[in-house]
């Protein structure tokens, strides 16, 4: 089996499968998504402040905070 074969064989099955996990959730489903455990950041005002520190430690400006004074003290 040459090389580009494998690599379609793998893109196809790939495909598949991505195609098999996307379906519509139907209502009566949607409070079971909606639980606080089904959240990608279970507490986060606590990870926005986190973010906030750090970027004010580090005097870098990531995608959600101004720079800061970067001591590196708390």
């Amino acid at each position: 089996m040459s090389l580009n074969e494998l690599t379609i064989k793998i893109l196809l099955t790939t495909t598949v499968i991505w195609l098999i996990a996307c379906t519509p959730v139907q209502p009566w489903e949607r409070g079971n998504l909606a639980k606080p455990q089904m959240a990608l950041d279970p507490y986060p005002l606590q990870g926005a402040l986190r973010a906030h520190n750090y970027g004010s430690r580090e005097a870098a400006a990531g995608g959600n905070a101004a720079q800061g004074g970067g001591c590196g003290c708390y």
